[in-house]
């Protein structure tokens, strides 16, 4: 991607006036393009109408303008409901997934001014003001303080908190717009959850503190590094944490087999880490958040923003959940399920057995004798096959919990890192988390 530069609308009037502006745009061409393959006598789909190229390439070029709460709605909608949606809105959804341009340096400097004071300038030796990497909700710069200390310094995006609910809201029309949305699914559970999570992505300090608990919680484990937090020079909008040198995650594809396979080891052992001991958990684990650095043999963590509490229940629920699967004792698998809240007990018998084959197969790894071979397994893409195969119970479609969706999306993000990296992982000895 280009490295443009575009000023972020920092209100609420001109980002509603963005996103009222997208939805009417999206409409008008599907009415358009409808009308005119009627009037040519063609069929009419309101699936391809909604998927014309302009359509998409509208959606993507106005939240990559926007950032924050727009995309990042669409970010979670796309990774979480997953399987559960028509192919044609994942394929939109996909698009919402777009790289944020980065802020022009007149309102970065700004952004500056306001979090640090008129001085900021004299707080470093050196700060580079193009930044090295964006994401949704803010960018990251690279400083070095006036005693040498090198920083990594995540700014936020303006106006991006203060417009969380209208941003949602808005994102949440256009995608009921569509139509595309299974009747049984309510998003109004996830509206509000995203809204929630949102408010706590943009409130760096609260990031900072997850931060110092997973240095505090990893602090025995040599696999790890958590960037220190330096707090004099974090707010709530910004936050400065320790440069941490380390190659992007996907480059490790190039060592040898055996650093893979403690790499990928060592991520899906820090998932039960968090789980069950922990009990907190960061549920974005996309390349990005990963670096490793071969000369200390150090996984680093980045970006806690996206930490969530597993409270008690959640916690034992899941342990049941993945100690049954193991065990491959489906109605324990089932019970486990109604604990966590994934489904009724009087739920429909087709339905309920499909949704615990998903289960079923989703741990497999946990019931091989030896590694198992992610880079060869077909397990991927059975499990997107079983998810879309319940669409043949659409009448029994609900909306998961959603601690449910987080923690899934973690671990469906840690199996493609997997495959990715050609891992080969022995889950055997991560059993005795489940006792």
């Amino acid at each position: 991607m280009k490295n443009h530069s575009r000023k972020v609308p920092s209100s609420r009037l001109s980002r509603l006036a963005h996103l009222g502006g997208l939805a009417g745009q999206v409409a008008s061409n599907m009415l358009f393009e409808g009308a005119k393959q009627a009037l040519q006598g063609q069929p009419v789909k309101r699936n391809d109408l909604l998927l014309q190229s302009k359509n998409i390439d509208a959606v993507a070029k106005k939240l990559s303008h926007l950032r924050g709460a727009a995309m990042k709605l669409g970010q979670l909608l796309s990774m979480d409901a997953g399987d559960l949606l028509p192919p044609e809105l994942a394929m939109l959804l996909t698009h919402l997934r777009a790289d944020a341009m980065p802020m022009p340096h007149k309102q970065l400097v700004g952004v500056l001014e306001h979090e640090l004071g008129q001085d900021w300038l004299d707080k470093f030796s050196h700060i580079e003001l193009k930044s090295f990497a964006q994401a949704s909700i803010g960018q990251v710069h690279k400083a070095t303080t006036e005693n040498g200390q090198s920083l990594a310094i995540k700014i936020q995006y303006p106006g991006v908190a203060q417009s969380i609910h209208s941003d949602v809201d808005n994102v949440a029309s256009l995608i009921k717009m569509t139509g595309l949305l299974p009747k049984g699914i309510s998003i109004a559970p996830l509206i509000e959850e995203a809204k929630s999570q949102l408010l706590a992505e943009t409130n760096y300090q609260l990031e900072a503190n997850y931060l110092q608990q997973f240095a505090r919680g990893l602090s025995d484990d040599t696999r790890f590094k958590v960037p220190a937090v330096n707090q004099a020079l974090s707010s709530q909008h910004l936050l400065s944490m320790e440069y941490v040198c380390g190659a992007p995650l996907a480059e490790t594809v190039a060592l040898p087999q055996s650093v893979r396979n403690d790499i990928m080891t060592a991520l899906i052992e820090l998932f039960f880490i968090e789980m069950f001991e922990l009990k907190l958990i960061q549920t974005d684990p996309n390349f990005g958040n990963y670096l490793y650095n071969k000369d200390t043999h150090h996984i680093v963590l980045l970006d806690f923003g996206a930490t969530r509490i597993v409270n008690n229940a959640i916690s034992v629920g899941y342990k049941n959940l993945l100690r049954a699967a193991r065990e491959q004792n489906r109605e324990a698998v089932k019970q486990a399920a109604c604990d966590i809240g994934y489904f009724d007990t009087d739920i429909a018998p087709e339905y309920c057995n499909a949704v615990i084959e998903l289960f079923l197969l989703a741990t497999t790894p946990l019931r091989c004798d030896g590694p198992f071979d992610f880079a060869n397994s077909q397990l991927s893409k059975e499990i997107s096959e079983k998810g879309l195969a319940l669409n043949r119970h659409s009448n029994e479609w609900h909306t998961p919990p959603v601690d449910a969706l987080f923690i899934h999306r973690k671990l469906a993000g840690l199996y493609l890192i997997a495959a990715k990296l050609q891992a080969k992982v022995d889950l055997t000895p991560l059993q005795r988390y489940l006792s």
